[in-house]
């Protein structure tokens, strides 16, 4: 009786979208009952199935970056350089038996860098390890892109360059739009602008 009193004292209130559901893998009460009927009756937008964590999210990464919604397969048996960034590839993932056993080829052949506040089994094997404090992945992420920037290391095959061929993203200086021309990127300089230009490490 507690849970269906809470729930009507929402629906009374008019604040039906204050109910959350949020659900495991696939039974077929979950689905169709509890995930399928449940919020859409009561009237809550609020419900969240175990794929927004999982299987979607994943297919998500590769859609908006190289517009294929699907599963990858990392290339470990040839990478050279790996960088862990909050994640664990040999307990959570998709392909964590393909993980284990080429994790130890990725170390054999180069460097595997793990960015993770915690630690886990990937950073216990890595040959760096960023302990970042949480929530601070966005401030390393862009202090390298800043480093990337001034010191020049940007792919200009890719990114494209200055027309005048120097480089002009210096530490807290803004950059004129027009004196860059790229080529498969897209607002590179106005990012810059907007966000990079301060963010030195």
């Amino acid at each position: 009786n507690t849970i269906a009193d809470r729930m009507m004292a929402l629906r009374k209130a008019g604040t039906p979208e204050k109910l959350m559901y949020m659900r495991g893998r696939y039974s077929s009460t979950a689905t169709e009952l509890l995930y399928g009927t449940l919020p859409k009756i009561y009237g809550t937008p609020n419900y969240f199935s175990h794929s927004a964590i999982c299987a979607e999210a994943e297919k998500m990464g590769p859609g908006y970056t190289q517009g294929f919604f699907g599963y990858r397969d990392y290339d470990l048996a040839k990478t050279k350089c790996l960088v862990v960034w909050g994640c664990d590839p040999l307990s959570s993932n998709r392909q964590v038996p393909n993980a284990i056993a080429k994790f130890n080829g990725v170390l054999d052949r180069g460097t595997v860098i793990a960015v993770d506040p915690r630690m886990s089994a990937s950073v216990a094997k890595a040959n760096e390890w960023l302990p970042i404090k949480p929530g601070e992945d966005g401030a390393l992420a862009a202090a390298i892109a800043h480093v990337l920037l001034t010191e020049g290391f940007w792919s200009r095959e890719f990114v494209g360059d200055f027309k005048e061929g120097k480089n002009l993203f210096k530490a807290g200086a803004t950059v004129d739009e027009a004196a860059f021309v790229e080529k498969q990127s897209h607002g590179i300089v106005k990012y810059w602008n907007l966000e990079l230009k301060d963010r030195t490490p």
